[in-house]
């Protein structure tokens, strides 16, 4: 059911899924304005809530009128946390704006994809625009890359480890969005997603580095398997961006299209592999 529920919800999200209707952050942003106090204890607290609210979902739904219920459950909720409906429409408003050279629009719509980790003041157009890029191959592995792991890791409970990473991830776009960077790192949020999110860094990275031109990605995706210090932003972006060295850098249009590209093909061939493993571990 696994299988047939992420590609049910991959073909939604490609094509309906256009702004935050079927998006759990914008469905969540009523529980969170009223929080006032963070802490990482909190954070645990809330994200444990939201997992056994999904866990008593899927229980009450096990075996009712042959599971159909279930998998409608299933897939509502993949909807919900896979994809980033909202983030897209900024992406294609960048690109229009920059298309048009209207420099205001392009830099709002660039805070918008770079909310999470920002871009360094005074920087070059070069500069700038690598960072552009490292935020759209960052929001794919947030949005897409990273729920399809925890998904298929959590096998028959699979909704509720979704679940559970996609509130974390709502719980860390809101605080970046709406409060001040000390609150964020008083609620342990980066600190929380920086350990769940070591393992799909790897392995995401290593498709990056296969996939790409990755003659200096390979050597240090191996680098990166005894790094424990650097961010798991920092892992996977220099992976992707040692594929991606060989792409133009220096047009404000075509610098993010290569970025997304490459995000895309790396989606699609993650998805290919678990299903052929998938389908693989049935007929055996």
């Amino acid at each position: 059911m696994t299988l047939f529920t992420l590609l049910l919800v991959m073909g939604w999200e490609r094509l309906f899924k256009m702004g935050e209707h079927w998006q759990l952050d914008h469905r969540l942003e009523v529980a969170f304005r009223r929080i006032q106090h963070f802490s990482m204890l909190r954070t645990l607290a809330m994200t444990a809530l939201c997992m056994l609210i999904v866990f008593l979902c899927v229980r009450g739904l096990q075996g009712l009128f042959f599971n159909v219920p279930l998998l409608v459950f299933w897939i509502a909720l993949g909807v919900l946390c896979i994809g980033a409906g909202q983030v897209r429409l900024h992406y294609h408003a960048y690109l229009q704006a920059a298309s048009h050279d209207d420099a205001h629009a392009r830099d709002t719509m660039a805070s918008e994809l770079t909310l999470i980790h920002g871009v360094p003041p005074d920087c070059d157009e070069r500069e700038y625009l690598k960072e552009l890029q490292n935020a759209l191959l960052w929001i794919n592995f947030r949005y897409y890359l990273a729920p399809l792991f925890w998904f298929i890791v959590g096998g028959i409970w699979g909704p509720v480890t979704l679940a559970g990473y996609s509130f974390l991830r709502a719980w860390q776009t809101w605080l970046a969005r709406h409060h001040t960077p000390h609150q964020r790192l008083l609620s342990g949020i980066d600190a929380i997603l920086h350990v769940l999110d070591w393992v799909p860094v790897r392995l995401v990275g290593v498709a990056y580095a296969l996939l790409g031109h990755g003659e200096r990605a390979l050597p240090a995706w191996f680098a990166s398997l005894a790094d424990r210090h650097s961010s798991q932003y920092q892992v996977l972006t220099q992976l992707a961006q040692y594929s991606l060295a060989r792409e133009p850098h220096l047009d404000k249009v075509k610098t993010p299209k290569a970025a997304v590209s490459m995000a895309k093909k790396t989606s699609l061939v993650i998805v290919v592999v678990v299903a052929v493993l998938t389908i693989y571990g049935t007929l055996i």
